[in-house]
């Protein structure tokens, strides 16, 4: 298909691409007005317990501890887990963020820190999910010592070292317009193009007719002479 077959088949859909471009406008006005989003973000950290070699607790934060609290994070984002925190009304987005030390290929939870994120359209009700996970994970940290049998002056404890704090979400509109502008460009343009061909083939089935062409006066196969 030619440039200029290009062009006839999106003038003779102009409908379609009428069409897209309404829905592009409509795509760019929410862009343009997005619903408020607060994000509420806290960080808890998994302490050992006090020893006499260890009195300060944040002075030994070992790696074997951030096993243990990134065991917690895959219970909770567990289909299980999910239902759970659910059951707890913590409704909306929200992520379980472990403190990686190492790479997005390989990474090393080392350090047994936590940061918690929840999103709501309300501040106060993100601080509020934020808290309820924290509670959950402080939960599911007390059942595990429990199924061990663990003493309380060996037990691990759940200190929140950043308090809930929520902030407004928020995009950078230019780069939102102008991807919402080509998905409306290139997904108008192959849809006009695709109904282009599409009753095109329907006439041609129903009719017989050939659609018109610079390639359609000389019959298939036809050889012609070469001008001299």
């Amino acid at each position: 298909m030619s440039p200029e077959d290009v062009v006839r088949a999106l003038v003779r859909r102009w409908y379609v691409l009428l069409v897209a471009l309404a829905v592009t406008a409509a795509g760019a006005y929410h862009e343009l007005k997005p619903p408020l989003v607060y994000r509420s973000s806290a960080v808890v950290v998994l302490k050992p317990p006090v020893t006499g070699n260890q009195p300060n607790q944040f002075a030994n934060l070992q790696p074997p501890l951030a096993v243990v609290s990134h065991a917690v994070v895959e219970q909770l984002q567990s289909a299980s887990g999910a239902e759970e925190l659910r059951a707890a009304g913590v409704i909306g987005a929200y992520r379980l963020l472990p403190r990686n030390s190492g790479t997005s290929v390989t990474p090393a939870y080392l350090i047994p820190s936590l940061q918690v994120q929840a999103d709501q359209p309300d501040p106060a009700a993100a601080d509020r999910a934020v808290r309820r996970i924290i509670a959950v994970y402080t939960r599911h940290v007390g059942q595990l010592q429990d199924s061990q049998n663990i003493d309380a002056a060996s037990r691990m404890s759940v200190d929140v070292l950043v308090p809930p704090n929520p902030v407004q979400v928020t995009g950078t509109k230019s780069r939102a317009l102008a991807g919402v502008a080509l998905a409306g460009l290139g997904g108008g343009t192959l849809c006009a193009l695709w109904t282009d061909r599409w009753l095109l083939r329907r006439r041609v089935a129903r009719t017989g007719l050939l659609p018109r062409g610079p390639d359609r006066t000389a019959p298939a196969g036809a050889v012609l002479p070469a001008p001299r």
